[in-house]
């Protein structure tokens, strides 16, 4: 199914551009990955847009609104920064300029961006599909954006 063996833990984003499966880390981030299972599980993020890529940096996406505005209806998570390196398939959380401000958004780096370690929460890793997520559309904001059609926790999927 994956190339990780904790379903519990792996995350399936079907995509526009394809299947992107994330092995998440709780040992890293346990607040941020069950926020994620939790608003997976929901269908949250069914159909919503990567509203702002930058080419050589990251691919930016859960946001309700499509705009980078927006979050689920819990409240916002505590920072669970960690020395993780920011390096090409990483999945760190977005947030606002409070550390203590990230609820539903979270990019995807294409390439090193070290420069965001011990600022932002690393909460997993693409382990199978990072074609798919380098082929997704730029922009700031993106024209006509690429979106996650369905994202399902691997132990829903089966």
């Amino acid at each position: 199914m994956s190339a990780t063996n904790d379903p519990e833990n792996t995350l399936i984003l079907e995509t526009t551009k394809g299947r992107v499966v994330i092995a998440l880390r709780p040992d890293l981030a346990p607040g941020h990955v069950e926020r994620i299972k939790t608003l997976a599980r929901e269908g949250f993020y069914d159909g919503i847009p990567f509203h702002r890529v930058i080419d050589g940096f990251m691919a930016q996406t859960g946001c309700p609104n499509g705009t980078g505005t927006g979050g689920s209806s819990y409240p916002n998570l505590k920072a669970e920064f960690s020395a993780e390196p920011h390096v090409r398939g990483v999945c760190s959380m977005a947030r606002a300029q409070s550390p203590d401000s990230a609820n539903s958004q979270f990019f995807i780096v294409f390439d090193d961006a070290t420069f965001l370690d011990n600022k932002y929460t690393v909460w997993g890793k693409v382990v199978e599909g990072m074609e798919n997520v380098d082929n997704i559309k730029r922009g700031e904001p993106v024209q006509d954006p690429d979106k996650m059609t369905s994202v399902k926790v691997g132990a829903d999927a089966a």
